[in-house]
């Protein structure tokens, strides 16, 4: 888990761009999501984080945006995962 308040901008593309990060989420709500999200846009910078994979989200305790990850989401919210 990489906090966006502790990584430079110009790092953070170059992460995403060879495939190091490929979700985002919100540290306070304990919610993940894709990069492309219009509701992790919009969140605050100090409660952004990124991560490599669903599993290391997952492992962290958070759970899938019911927004841009619906399908994982329902999951979630029926228990399946």
């Amino acid at each position: 888990m990489i906090e966006h308040s502790k990584i430079i901008d110009f790092e953070l593309r170059i992460k995403i761009k060879n495939a190091e990060i490929c979700l985002g989420g919100n540290q306070k709500l304990k919610i993940y999501g894709t990069l492309k999200c219009a509701s992790g846009k919009r969140m605050k910078r100090e409660n952004r984080v990124f991560f490599c994979s669903e599993e290391e989200a997952k492992n962290n305790g958070f759970r899938p945006c019911g927004h841009c990850m619906k399908i994982e989401y329902q999951k979630w919210k029926n228990g399946l995962i």
